[in-house]
């Protein structure tokens, strides 16, 4: 096939769309614009648009009362500033149940297993159809395609995937799929082709989730069915004895659309810290003798670091561990407060170094080197879309 030219990608969230547009430059994918619109839902909202060179070329408060309508101001944006029109198109879904694990063409077909595989993310799924369906109808000739954050995880092993459940409930999909799998790729294509053999990624934003990797393949992920499981994050529990669940079910009457909203929505950082989940007032809260910030912080890097010594243990050792996403890039506090109980696995950690958010963390001397490196969801949608339409 021809070459595709210009990429149009979109990675969707609970409150915020990201999109990008990317050419091929030297078989590396160059972007052209990307931009971000922020607060969707809200009254007040933002798009931000920036150009290859990352000066910002639009901003401006808009409300967006829904992602279909933030994606029709993206690409009326995009026009306006002279973009190419997009040859393809890469969407970002975060779950496409037991059927759907690798990046693929969006077909009648597959719109028909995504639309089957709802139950599985009731509060991802129904979304990204929707702005699927947008996308189709905006821009209708162009050819798309879907990425799973749950492909990544195809590897992981039968002891790793297995939920210790009945076979008769096993056989209906229930198992670990783990997410934030296009984040990982990111991480594995910038350290490839001297990734080491046992490394460790933190992806920690307001979803927050670690993965085991030998030779860069996903043995081991924190999240499991859902993104609700793992280590805690901004508004999820992470893992929760099952018990607490029946208990509220049967002391406080809560239903399953309750229980959904009181996991998901109100605990994790917001509910350890009565009411935010922004790691940067929370460490300057906790800094200022709030003790239920402290708690919130606290609980947040003792999860994390659990997590890195169970997973040494997956591996047999540790020679990289890694930072990334909005907290593990930006809060230094945070990865003082995971690698200071990582004594024992040979992290030694340069304050000064950790402080200026340096690529590599860790002292000199260090046995196990920290890093923190960004990753790229959005290149990686780019590069699979491309790849894809290529076939």
């Amino acid at each position: 096939m021809s070459d595709p030219g210009t990429v149009l990608v979109i990675n969707s969230g609970s409150s915020s769309l990201k999109f990008g547009l990317y050419v091929e430059q030297g078989g590396q994918e160059a972007v052209r614009f990307k931009g971000s619109a922020t607060h969707i839902g809200a009254e007040q909202g933002r798009l931000v648009v920036k150009d290859g060179a990352g000066k910002q070329v639009r901003a401006l408060d808009v409300r967006h009362p829904s992602q279909e309508d933030a994606l029709q101001e993206a690409v009326r944006h995009l026009k306006e500033l002279g973009a190419e029109p997009p040859q393809a198109i890469g969407h970002r879904v975060v779950h496409g149940g037991p059927h759907l694990r690798q990046h693929q063409a969006l077909t009648p077909e597959v719109m028909k297993a995504l639309e089957e595989a709802t139950h599985f993310a009731p509060l991802h799924i129904p979304s990204a159809l929707r702005l699927i369906r947008a996308t189709q109808r905006q821009l209708p000739d162009v050819p798309q395609f879907v990425c799973f954050d749950t492909a990544f995880h195809a590897t992981l092993p039968e002891v790793a995937s297995t939920f210790p459940l009945p076979r008769s409930v096993r056989e209906q999909g229930v198992q670990r799929y783990g997410f934030h799998g296009l984040s990982y790729e990111s991480i594995v294509a910038r350290l490839a082709p001297h990734i080491p053999e046992r490394t460790v990624v933190a992806h920690l934003g307001n979803g927050a989730s670690l993965v085991a990797l030998e030779r860069g393949r996903s043995v081991d992920t924190s999240m499991g069915f859902t993104p609700t499981g793992g280590i805690p994050s901004g508004t999820r529990t992470g893992d929760l004895d099952p018990g607490v669940l029946l208990f509220l079910m049967r002391t406080g009457g809560l239903d399953a659309d309750a229980l959904e909203t009181l996991v998901n929505k109100d605990s994790g950082l917001r509910g350890l810290s009565d009411g935010t989940s922004d790691m940067q007032a929370l460490t300057r809260d906790a800094a200022a003798g709030n003790a239920a910030a402290a708690l919130a912080v606290d609980v947040f890097t003792r999860g994390i670091a659990k997590t890195v010594g169970a997973y040494a243990a997956v591996l047999g050792g540790l020679d990289l561990l890694v930072f990334t996403g909005g907290i593990g890039e930006n809060s230094a506090q945070v990865r003082e407060g995971v690698c200071a109980r990582l004594g024992h696995l040979g992290v030694r950690v340069d304050p000064q170094r950790n402080e200026a958010n340096a690529q590599v963390i860790t002292t000199d001397a260090s046995p196990c080197p920290v890093r923190v490196l960004p990753s790229d969801e959005e290149v990686q949608l780019a590069r699979h879309t491309r790849r894809l339409l290529r076939g």
